[in-house]
């Protein structure tokens, strides 16, 4: 099946189902719920890292690239897990992170010990004359991205926590190194790779300050030498097998340089992710912050994307939601009044669009934020140093909680919730993150009575059915409008008008003529009559095919 005809879905496997009771999901339990992931009819599957891992950011701190955690359980469960994945026709995705290893790998921990190799493995500099850091450069998580390196006069680099220690990628061995990771995993069944923060591995061999007043991260971020880097990691490794997918997430990236790492030309990657529309709620671009999201600024840039990677032949990992982000039927839709209906309003904007779409777990049943009343209930580092940064800016405690429970990634991890039960039937321990809703929202009573999981099932089998929608390209539509993102997709002389009201108030849109003749391919809401004036109701999605002259 070609790329364009395939959706992913996204397992986080520690809030995904738990088979032995300690209130983690683990790959046993991913197992017993394979024909539920079947019946979404999905082709592949990426699974957040479940390596060994101290678990400081969740597993993306890994300790060994090689074996599986015991939380999430043995290498017999995982080759169990590809095998009857395989038999069911779904592929398996992993994620790779390379940029950084947990400060207790084996190459870290032979470093500390003095050995010259693998403090090649690092970025280890020595204090500034004056004893100040290396450099001033921010860590993503908060506070100086720089920490001693044991009881030497160096320090080593981490952009993200202090236990994730930077790999220096100008290292050749440490870029093989990766490549015979990924290699290990090729050859047990995986055919999808997911390269977590991979543009932010072309830092320069001369590390300097950022000027007064810009972000340290403009100079490490998306750098030319990322290119030569996926080029050669694609030969290396997974570029030898003509049916691989790959992804790679891009921070702060640009349409160009996604171009290039898309293309397939270039032999780099399949596609890529960006995250500028998910920022379209941050006050000044400070993502801790809150502010409704600005619908004309989210419209450009999905507009911008998609028309710049359409003209340049990349393409686009498509997605709302993931393990990092709030749910976006909470910032973008309305969960309370419109549930259902916002649901599957974003839904169709993505699966619709040209690329390839991304399902997170939960999203296909409408799963929302949780109500946690207190930041007791939040685990991520990433919230909690947020929290105390808010309150150090002078925020009050009740002030930068609301900001926090609108933006931490815990949202998105809660455990997905199977049933109604007071442990929505994800354990039958204690969750690791508490579920607040499920009594509302779960996969039984979604499955069997809701209208979300079918439509996600009916978008799902037209991308497999309308080449106009795996293979056509896209055009702008209106941007003007107030309320609607709308864009064209055309193949050959097929046109596909996708309309969107992203409000909880109708719309009017008016038609061209041509369209006056289109068959309602989809809509979330039935006895849609197609005429110069269509109304759209609060967050209704119309796709309209038309008829061929």
């Amino acid at each position: 099946m070609k790329l364009s005809e395939q959706v992913i879905y996204q397992v986080y496997p520690k809030s995904f189902y738990d088979s032995d009771g300690d209130g983690i999901g683990d790959l046993k339990g991913i197992i017993q719920k394979i024909p539920y992931l079947k019946s979404l009819n999905i082709d592949m599957i990426w699974f957040n890292p479940f390596f060994v891992s101290p678990q400081n950011d969740n597993g993306y701190d890994i300790e060994d690239y090689y074996r599986i955690d015991p939380t999430f359980g043995t290498m017999q469960d995982f080759d169990n897990l590809v095998a009857e994945l395989k038999a069911v026709g779904i592929g398996v995705m992993l994620d790779m992170v390379f940029n950084h290893t947990s400060t207790q790998h084996a190459w870290f921990q032979k470093a500390l010990a003095g050995d010259p190799k693998y403090q090649a493995f690092y970025y280890l500099r020595p204090a500034k004359a004056d004893g100040s850091l290396p450099t001033n450069w921010e860590s993503k998580f908060g506070g100086p991205a720089w920490a001693p390196f044991g009881d030497t006069d160096l320090y080593y680099l981490h952009l993200f926590d202090p236990t994730q220690a930077d790999l220096d990628w100008h290292n050749p061995e440490v870029r093989t190194a990766c490549a015979e990771v990924v290699n290990f995993w090729r050859a047990k069944g995986v055919q999808g790779f997911r390269f977590d923060v991979i543009n932010v591995t072309g830092k320069a061999t001369d590390l300097v300050d950022a000027p007064t007043g810009v972000a340290s991260k403009t100079l490490y971020t998306d750098t030319p030498v990322v290119q030569d880097y996926l080029k050669e990691l694609n030969q290396a490794s997974f570029g030898q097998d003509p049916d691989s997918i790959t992804v790679g997430e891009m921070s702060s990236t640009t349409i160009k340089n996604s171009i290039g790492y898309s293309n397939p030309d270039n032999h780099e990657l399949s596609m890529v992710f960006n995250f500028h529309h998910l920022k379209t709620d941050y006050v000044d671009g400070r993502k801790w912050s809150r502010m409704p999201f600005n619908f004309p600024r989210l419209k450009h840039l999905l507009d911008g994307w998609a028309t710049g990677m359409s003209a340049g032949n990349g393409w686009q990992a498509l997605f709302w939601n993931n393990h990092d982000q709030p749910r976006a039927i909470d910032r973008f839709g309305d969960p309370i009044r419109y549930r259902a209906k916002s649901a599957e309003m974003l839904a169709t904007v993505i699966h619709l669009m040209r690329g390839t779409p991304f399902i997170y777990m939960g999203e296909e049943i409408g799963m929302t934020d949780p109500n946690y009343t207190s930041m007791a209930d939040y685990v991520d580092i990433e919230a909690l140093n947020a929290y105390r940064a808010l309150l150090h800016s002078g925020y009050s405690h009740q002030d930068a909680f609301t900001i926090v429970k609108t933006k931490a990634r815990d949202n998105s991890r809660t455990p997905m919730q199977w049933d109604a039960s007071q442990k929505a039937g994800f354990t039958t321990g204690r969750p690791w993150l508490r579920p607040t809703n499920q009594a509302q929202i779960n996969v039984a009573d979604e499955v069997n009575h809701g209208e979300i999981f079918a439509y996600y099932q009916q978008l799902i089998h037209l991308r497999k059915t309308y080449p106009i929608i795996a293979d056509g390209d896209y055009q702008t539509w209106r941007l003007d409008h107030d309320q609607v993102f709308g864009y064209w997709r055309t193949l050959g002389d097929q046109k596909l008008l996708v309309l969107n009201n992203f409000y909880d108030t109708a719309t009017t849109v008016d038609l061209p003529d041509e369209a006056l003749t289109a068959q309602v391919l989809l809509s979330n809401y039935d006895d849609v009559h197609v005429q110069s004036s269509l109304v759209l109701h609060p967050y209704q999605s119309v796709a309209l095919l038309l008829a061929k002259p």
